[in-house]
């Protein structure tokens, strides 16, 4: 439903169809979804068995965004998608999103990368030992492990936190004619709208990707515009090299 509401604030968005419920609202462009072929894109959170959207997506021949993430779904779906023209993007979430987008966004802006980490929160016990990642407040400061991202090419942590708060940041190094800088971009907001507004991002994004299955990274600029554009508020400081 976040994701839903976001999307109505889209002035291209012409309709919005839920899958199984009946809206509350009087906005005329939120309805029950019936015919999905009337549709450009089917949007899920559903983390459970996510193969279900991928194939009402796939029967209604339209485009797919999904919460969830899973090479299975690349290597059993991507193909068909391919084959039809249409595309289907996996991890349009807080972790495969929204983070590596932000260090995308960085190391766009020039120099030699020296080193790029990136970390995101994620239910479960406080750590009391780890890598200091330095989130946004109202989250703040967290211990995080470090995780294996496929593709993603550098280091990526992961902060379990308790509560309704969530957070994503991107800490990039780089050297140039100026000097070596470290730059710190994040966010930090409700879970429930950062989740909606990554799966909103995706489905506003999803004409960018090519046909087939994708993540948001490989298209991470778009992405973050997408999210930007939707309400994303990005917290930003850059730390000079002493």
């Amino acid at each position: 439903m976040r994701a839903a509401r976001i999307l109505l604030g889209e002035r291209d968005v012409s309709s919005v169809g839920l899958i199984g419920r009946r809206p509350r609202t009087e906005d005329h462009r939120l309805g029950r979804a019936v015919d999905l072929a009337e549709y450009d894109v089917l949007v899920s959170d559903d983390i459970q068995d996510p193969a279900v959207a991928v194939r009402m997506a796939l029967e209604a021949g339209i485009g797919c965004v999904l919460f969830a993430d899973g090479a299975d779904l690349d290597v059993e779906y991507g193909p068909e998608f391919a084959e039809n023209g249409r595309s289907l993007l996996l991890g349009a979430n807080l972790a495969g999103g929204i983070a590596p987008a932000l260090a995308s966004h960085e190391t766009a802006r020039g120099g030699e990368i020296l080193e790029i980490a990136v970390a995101w929160t994620e239910p479960g016990t406080p750590l009391r030992r780890g890598a200091a990642m330095p989130f946004p407040d109202p989250v703040g400061a967290r211990w995080a492990r470090r995780v294996e991202v496929d593709d993603l090419g550098y280091a990526a942590y992961a902060a379990p936190i308790r509560g309704e708060w969530a957070a994503a940041v991107a800490r990039v190094t780089s050297a140039s004619g100026g000097g070596v800088v470290t730059r710190v971009v994040g966010v930090a907001d409700l879970a429930a709208h950062l989740e909606g507004l990554a799966l909103a991002a995706g489905a506003i994004a999803l004409d960018v990707y090519a046909s087939g299955a994708h993540r948001p990274a490989w298209a991470a600029e778009v992405f973050l515009a997408a999210a930007l554009g939707a309400g994303l508020d990005v917290a930003a400081y850059t730390v000079p090299a002493p």
